[in-house]
C-alpha cells in the first residue's frame, strides 16, 4: 500500500539528443514540482527494473524512443505486470505505446487519420500522389523513414514483408501546420502549433476551435487511459481539416518552455492531482 508520501521512480533519459527538444530541463522542472507531494527519485530507463521494487509507482515520462533499448524495455514491462507495479501512464495504451500498427487500424475503421497500410497488397487503398513515406512500425523521431516514388512503393513494402522489417506506407500530406492536443486523464488541457511545417519543435500556443477539440476528444476516447499524459498530433490539412499524425501515450514531450506562466502553472496542478488518484485506486 502507498506510504503517506508515495514513493514515485520518476524514468526519464535526461541526455537523450532530442531534436528541438529539451529533456532534461522538462523533467527537471516537472520533478522539483512533484517533490513538494511525493518521494522521488529519477533513474535512466536502463536502471528501472533493478530500482522499481523499491517504489509505489513508476512514472514514465521523458525516457527517449524505447527502441534505442528494447530488451530493457521488454524487462520493465514484465516485471511490472509480475509485480502488479502500478505505471504512469499504464502500459495498456493503444497508441504509441504500441508502435505505430494503430494509424491502420484507424485507416480502416474511418478515422481521420494520415491514410496508412502495412501490406502491398493493400496500396490500393491510399490516395494517389506523387510521394508516399515508408516508416518503420516501431520507428521514432523519423528513424528509418523514407520518401519514395510511387514507382517504389510495392516493391519497398514487399522487400521489407521479406526481410522481417515491419513497415508502413502513407501518402506524402503537404499540410498547413502541426497541431499537439495536450491532455491529463481525459481533461483537455492545452494546445500548440508549430507555424512552420519544416520547423517541428519551433512552437506557439494555439487556440483550438470546438471542432478541433472534438477531433482531439475522438482518439482519447479511443484509447480509453483511465489516467495519465498523452499527446494528440494532427496536421491542418490545405481544406482546412485536420488528419491524426500521431497519438503519444507513453512518453510524449509537452514543450513546457512554449506555455504562458498560468498555463504551466495549471498542467502541473492536473498532473499532480491525475497521480494522486491514480495512486489512491
Amino acid at each position: 500500500m502507498p506510504t503517506a508520501r508515495p514513493r514515485l521512480l520518476y524514468v526519464t533519459d535526461l541526455a537523450y539528443p532530442a531534436r528541438g527538444r529539451r529533456y532534461g530541463d522538462e523533467d527537471v522542472f516537472l520533478t522539483s514540482r512533484l517533490r513538494a507531494e511525493f518521494d522521488l527519485a529519477l533513474c535512466h530507463p536502463g536502471d528501472a527494473v533493478s530500482l522499481m521494487d523499491a517504489f509505489d509507482a513508476v512514472v514514465v515520462r521523458n525516457s527517449g524512443p524505447v527502441l534505442t533499448y528494447p530488451e530493457a524495455y521488454a524487462a520493465f514491462r514484465e516485471r511490472a505486470a509480475e509485480r502488479g507495479t502500478p505505471v504512469f501512464n499504464p502500459l495498456t495504451g493503444r497508441g504509441d505505446m504500441a508502435g505505430k500498427g494503430y494509424l491502420t487500424d484507424l485507416t480502416a475503421a474511418g478515422y481521420p487519420v494520415i491514410p496508412t497500410v502495412d501490406r502491398a497488397a493493400d496500396l490500393h487503398r491510399l490516395p494517389e500522389t506523387g510521394r508516399y513515406v515508408v516508416k518503420p512500425r516501431l520507428g521514432a523521431d523519423s528513424a528509418g523513414l523514407r520518401t519514395v516514388t510511387p514507382d517504389a512503393l510495392g516493391a519497398v513494402l514487399a522487400e521489407g514483408a521479406a526481410t522481417g522489417a515491419d513497415l508502413l506506407a502513407q501518402p506524402h500530406v503537404d499540410f498547413v501546420h502541426e497541431i499537439s492536443f495536450c491532455f491529463v486523464d481525459d481533461a483537455f488541457q492545452y494546445a500548440l502549433y508549430a507555424p512552420r511545417p519544416d520547423r517541428r519543435w519551433e512552437l506557439a500556443p494555439y487556440r483550438p476551435t470546438p471542432a478541433d477539440l472534438a477531433f482531439a476528444r475522438r482518439f482519447i476516447d479511443w484509447n480509453a487511459l483511465p489516467y495519465g499524459v498523452q499527446r494528440v498530433d494532427a496536421c491542418r490539412t490545405p481544406d482546412g481539416g485536420l488528419l491524426l499524425v500521431e497519438l503519444e501515450d507513453l512518453n510524449p514531450y509537452l514543450s513546457l518552455d512554449a506555455l504562458d506562466d498560468g498555463t504551466r502553472e495549471a498542467f502541473v496542478t492536473a498532473f499532480t492531482a491525475s497521480l494522486r488518484r491514480f495512486l489512491a485506486v
